[in-house]
C-alpha cells in the first residue's frame, strides 16, 4: 500500500504544477482533422503529462523500498529502465507535435526503430540479466509452457513491449480512457504478484514481491493522473505516458511469466487494436470501412455516444478483462496446488 498511496499524491499533487509550466510554455495538444469534430475544442490542451505519470510510478516504487527488509530486484530496476526508455521516446514524439505544431511527431520508422531497440534492450536483460523464464507461458512458466530459448524468447518479448505500449497509446484517445483501464491492468497484477510471492513453491518468481510493489505503484500514479486527466481532461498523458505504461503492462507480465495472459488483462486494449487493424485490411482490400471511425471508441462516439458514456463503459470492459484475468489465473493456482 505505501507504493500506491506514495504513488498516487505524488500524481495528484505533482501534476498541477506540470499543468501550469506546459501552459505557461504554450505546449498543448495538437488535434488531428480527420478526427472527430466535437475533439477540435481539445487543441492547446496541456500535453506531455505522462512526465507526472510515469515519475510518480517510480517515486511510489523508490519510496516503498524504505520500509526496512525491502530489496531492489533486478527485474525491479529492469523496470524502471524500460518505463524511462519508453517515456523518452513518447516525450520525443510529443516535443516534436508541440514544436512543429502538427498532429505527427517522430517518423514512424523512428518511432518504430527506438520501440524495437528498447524492446530488445530490455528482453535481453531479462533473460541473461534479471534470468526471467524463457518459456511461453499462460499462468506460470512450468504449467504447459512451451520452452523457447533465449534467441526466440527475445523476439517473442519484444514483439510484447512494442506491441503493448503501441495498444495503450492507440486507447489514448479520450479523456481518462487510457489511465482509468490501465488502473485495472495494474491493480490485477499486484494482486498476482502478491499470490506468486506468498506461493513461489508453486510460481518460482523471484522477485514477484517487487514486481507486485511496482505494479501497485503504477496503478497509484495512474490514479492519482486520472484525477486532473478525467473528462473534461485539464491535461493529456501524451505519448510520453501512454507508450510508458503500455511498455510496463507488458514488462511486467514477461517478468511475471504471463505473457498469454496479458491478452486477457490488457483484453480491451487488444479490441481496440484490432478495430484498428481491421479497419486498415478492410479498406485496403475491400476499399470498404468496417466502422464509422478507428480506433473503436470513436466509431460509437460517431454514431451518438457521449464521450464520457464511451469512457465509463470501456472502463467496465477494462474492469471485466482484468476480474477474469483472476480468475483464470486463480484456476492455475488451484489446478496447480491439487497436482502438487
Amino acid at each position: 500500500m505505501t507504493a500506491g498511496g506514495a504513488a498516487l499524491w505524488v500524481a495528484v499533487v505533482t501534476t498541477p504544477v506540470l499543468l501550469r509550466w506546459l501552459a505557461h510554455h504554450g505546449i498543448g495538444q495538437q488535434i488531428r482533422d480527420d478526427g472527430p469534430q466535437v475533439h477540435l475544442t481539445k487543441a492547446g490542451t496541456p500535453t506531455m503529462g505522462g512526465i507526472a505519470l510515469a515519475g510518480a510510478a517510480i517515486a511510489g516504487y523508490l519510496v516503498a523500498h524504505l520500509i526496512p527488509g525491502l530489496r531492489f530486484s533486478r527485474s525491479g530496476i529492469l523496470v524502471v529502465g524500460v518505463i524511462a526508455g519508453a517515456a523518452a521516446i513518447g516525450f520525443a514524439d510529443d516535443l516534436i507535435k508541440v514544436r512543429h505544431h502538427r498532429s505527427l511527431g517522430l517518423n514512424k520508422r523512428w518511432k518504430f526503430g527506438s520501440q524495437v531497440v528498447l524492446g530488445v534492450t530490455f528482453s535481453l536483460l531479462a533473460a541473461l540479466w534479471a534470468h526471467t523464464s524463457t518459456t511461453l507461458s499462460f499462468t506460470r512458466a512450468d504449467f504447459g509452457g512451451v520452452h523457447l530459448g533465449t534467441g526466440l524468447w527475445v523476439c517473442w518479448a519484444t514483439a510484447i513491449v512494442v506491441g503493448s505500449a503501441n495498444a495503450v497509446n492507440l486507447t489514448d484517445g479520450l479523456d481518462g480512457l487510457a489511465a482509468g483501464s490501465s488502473t485495472f491492468g495494474f491493480a490485477c497484477l499486484a494482486i498476482i504478484g502478491y499470490w506468486q510471492y506468498r506461493h513461489f513453491s508453486i510460481y518460482h518468481v523471484h522477485a514477484a514481491l517487487d514486481l507486485a510493489l511496482f505494479a501497485v505503484a503504477l496503478a497509484g500514479a495512474s490514479l492519482g493522473f486520472l484525477w486532473w486527466n478525467a473528462a473534461p481532461a485539464k491535461i493529456f498523458m501524451g505519448d510520453t505516458g501512454s507508450l510508458a505504461i503500455g511498455t510496463a503492462l507488458g514488462a511486467l507480465c514477461l517478468l511475471m511469466n504471463l505473457q498469454l495472459l496479458l491478452a486477457v488483462i490488457g483484453g480491451l486494449f487488444v479490441i481496440v487494436t484490432l478495430s484498428v487493424v481491421i479497419q486498415v485490411v478492410s479498406y485496403r482490400v475491400f476499399h470498404r470501412r468496417v466502422f464509422r471511425m478507428a480506433p473503436l471508441h470513436h466509431h460509437f462516439e460517431l454514431g451518438g455516444w457521449p464521450e464520457t458514456t464511451v469512457i465509463v463503459r470501456f472502463w467496465i470492459l477494462a474492469g471485466l478483462f482484468a476480474a477474469l484475468a483472476l480468475g483464470i489465473f486463480y484456476g492455475g493456482y488451484l489446478a496447480a496446488a491439487r497436482v502438487g
